[in-house]
């Protein structure tokens, strides 16, 4: 090829790289929020999320299919006030697992009881911390041993994802102690009530905006059975 149809042949595929990018950034998925299950896509070099409300993922080099989107039955679990006379101050949070409730002490002989998700089997914990660090939509970090555990399974996590409303961890974060573990949010609500995570504790946005605001960093954090 020459002159003037050389320059159009770049033209064309110069144009048509750059749709397939905007396609690609079009495409950042909004999926069930299991981090293990999320995949970064080598051959379209975006995230892959599992959930698409029930659509395939991209195909791409790591071939993953999409999991399935909320029951159409879905409704979210409110959040409501309760009789809680254990004693605990005010503004302390105690998590039961077995229930999948997260209780707000608010310190008259109730608390704000909030529906969670939590870790599932072999990834339940238990123990009593405090809240060290809180952050609006951020971003996702996945542990080196969750990378490697997905590996080992043919899957490759990012080490990165920035927050937004495709990120896992949702629209806020209460990060506890020094542990890996969260309060957090996510972009797949209907999994909340459940034993669905690799041991952080899950709520709606809704719901973890509403106890962002009320609770500080300091706060007391129990987790139980």
């Amino acid at each position: 090829m020459h002159g003037p149809t050389r320059m159009v042949w770049w033209v064309a595929a110069l144009t048509a790289l750059l749709v397939a990018a905007a396609s690609g950034a079009l495409a950042q998925p909004s999926g069930a929020y299991d981090p293990r299950t999320w995949a970064f896509d080598p051959g379209t070099r975006t995230v892959v999320a599992p959930g698409r409300l029930g659509t395939q993922a991209a195909p791409g080099r790591s071939g993953m299919q999409a999991a399935p989107g909320p029951p159409s039955d879905w409704r979210p679990i409110p959040r409501e006030k309760v009789a809680f006379n254990e004693e605990q101050p005010a503004g302390t949070i105690i998590i039961s697992t077995s229930q999948r409730r997260l209780y707000y002490v608010i310190g008259d002989g109730s608390a704000l009881k909030y529906a969670v998700g939590v870790g599932k089997e072999g990834f339940a914990w238990q123990g009593q911390d405090r809240i060290t660090t809180k952050r609006e939509w951020p971003d996702w970090r996945p542990p080196e041993e969750m990378r490697q555990r997905a590996a080992s399974e043919g899957r490759i996590l990012p080490a990165h994802v920035k927050g937004g409303p495709d990120n896992p961890l949702g629209a806020r974060a209460l990060y506890i102690g020094n542990t890996l573990y969260r309060v957090h949010g996510t972009n797949a609500p209907w999994t909340v009530g459940q034993a669905v995570s690799s041991g952080c504790i899950r709520m709606t946005n809704e719901d973890v905006i509403d106890l962002y605001e009320k609770v500080p960093v300091g706060a007391k954090v129990i987790v139980r059975p």
